[in-house]
């Protein structure tokens, strides 16, 4: 019976570790999910904000051409 529960011992403590590992992994994937999301979202303004300044960039080009001619 002593063998048992010595096995049965290191079986919780192996199940322990393994459950503490697998929700360290599973904290560290959700903040990188997050941080993934934060910089998508970052990523799209900027590319809006490009677009805006392109947009203006030529309206200006083109007002200035008008202006010298």
């Amino acid at each position: 019976m002593a063998n048992k529960s010595k096995l049965k011992d290191a079986a919780v403590k192996i199940g322990s570790v393994v459950g503490k590992v697998d929700g360290t992994a599973h904290k560290a994937a959700r903040k990188t999910s997050q941080a993934i999301k934060v910089a998508k979202r970052e990523l799209d303004d900027v590319t809006k904000q490009v677009a805006a300044l392109k947009k203006q960039l030529a309206k200006s080009s083109k007002h200035l051409q008008e202006a010298l001619r």
